[in-house]
């Protein structure tokens, strides 16, 4: 299109050039027609007119020419294209000012997209998952931290409205209220949700970063308990041990006056209790203490097998039985052994009580290999929706004589595991705890 206004111009001066040296050399026919002289001269100085004329219009024509070649560049965002000074001023002042701003463009162009690649790295390896949303509200970029906490299929492309996912359920709530920020927890894990917005070519786009505050709140977690524990520990060993030197002396002097009485019996029973005090808090000692895991290349069927043999005869007594459904080759993982077969035998005792006096209760144990994956279904009574974001919390127990500690415990081993977990229904009916062990 640029080219058409410059023919136009071009041919025009030629015409006009033309036209004009053609009336002339009429002209000088008719008035030196008797002097050949006069004429020869005259046919001499028109011929240079029209080659000061041919050399005038190379030199407008060029300009235009450059600057047809600079637009297309330009166009074609090729700005690599320089054009060498021939000497003329004109020519050369309009040379000086195309190839600066050439230069000018290419900086700009090189640092936009320097700031775009390192922008792109950044938002990659960011530590919290980042979605970049359009005009429209339309998922455009998931960086890797955001897709492995949501764990869904990819989402570029898709509206936000299209997806179901708790922490994007939220995200659209927090646009529809317009607000900066929210918490959401569910279970073990705990997200802060940030929504914020930029402008792109004069229009609001939203972004989403999700943060994990997990590993933060469990430290701060048990740094809070551990304290409590120790404060108690050290009281209860304390206060025990003379307490029970004094309860048995003063049993001994019982047996002593009667052989079997009500006192000696309230003496002995307040000694027992005493005795499964001291076992409790050990117990929630041992909890502050865990260990870091001593890991071996171990056999998780092996595993699985000996902890359903060890609570075999509990289940029997409540008609309860164990289903296989394991990977048709061994399963070897990287774990603390010892560990984790309290994890197991942790997980299977919840199960059974979960299942409680129903008819048929089965357990079953699932293993996959791409992940390595164990679930552990059972078709017990479920979890509640009103007890699901506290199941890991320390002392929160379902049952009358709960002590909240068993769930503690199998959170603080897989977290040093570093192995992710998740406990909630199943498709079916009852719970699934289900734990990736890769």
């Amino acid at each position: 299109m640029s080219v058409i206004p410059t023919m136009r111009l071009r041919t025009k001066y030629l015409l006009f050039v033309c036209m004009i040296h053609a009336i002339a050399l009429f002209l000088s026919y008719f008035v030196f027609e008797k002097n050949k002289g006069y004429f020869l001269l005259s046919e001499v100085l028109i011929l240079i007119s029209i080659l000061i004329s041919w050399q005038l219009y190379n030199q407008m024509i060029r300009p235009l020419n450059l600057l047809v070649q600079g637009a297309d560049a330009i166009s074609d965002r090729d700005f690599n294209i320089k054009f060498v000074k021939t000497g003329t001023l004109e020519m050369d002042q309009l040379i000086e000012v195309y190839n600066q701003m050439i230069d000018q463009l290419r900086k700009e162009r090189t640092l936009q997209q320097q700031q775009h690649f390192f922008l792109d790295k950044l938002i990659d390896h960011s530590p919290v998952g980042i979605i970049i949303l359009d005009h429209d509200n339309r998922i455009q970029m998931v960086n890797p931290v955001a897709k492995k906490i949501l764990q869904a299929i990819p989402m570029e492309g898709w509206f936000l409205k299209d997806i179901i996912h708790p922490i994007l359920d939220e995200v659209r709530i927090l646009l529809k209220e317009k607000k900066r920020s929210a918490t959401l927890k569910g279970g073990v894990e705990s997200y802060k949700i940030q929504v914020s917005e930029f402008v792109d070519q004069g229009f609001p786009r939203h972004f989403v970063i999700i943060q994990e505050l997990t590993n933060e709140l469990l430290i701060a977690e048990q740094q809070g308990y551990g304290k409590v524990i120790r404060m108690m520990a050290h009281e209860v060993n304390n206060t025990i041990g003379p307490v029970n030197s004094i309860l048995d002396s003063a049993l001994g002097m019982e047996k002593k006056r009667i052989a079997s009485s009500s006192l000696g019996n309230a003496l002995q029973v307040a000694i027992d209790r005493n005795h499964n005090l001291n076992i409790f808090m050990r117990n929630l000692a041992d909890l502050v203490r865990l260990p870091e895991p001593e890991k071996t290349h171990m056999d998780l069927h092996e595993l699985i097998y000996s902890v359903a043999t060890l609570w075999t005869e509990r289940a029997r007594a409540q008609n309860i039985s164990f289903e296989f459904n394991l990977y048709h080759v061994p399963l070897i993982i990287f774990a603390d052994q010892l560990q984790l077969e309290q994890v197991l035998i942790n997980i299977v005792k919840n199960a059974i009580e979960a299942i409680g006096a129903k008819p048929q209760g089965v357990i079953t144990f699932i293993t996959e290999h791409e992940p390595k994956r164990l679930r552990i279904l059972d078709n017990g009574k479920g979890i509640s929706a009103e007890t699901a974001p506290y199941l890991f919390s320390p002392f929160f127990s379902t049952k009358a004589d709960g002590q909240g500690i068993g769930l503690t415990l199998i959170k603080d081993v897989l977290l040093k595991h570093e192995f992710s977990f998740h406990l909630s229904d199943n498709e079916k009916t009852g719970a699934e705890f289900s734990i990736n062990v890769s």
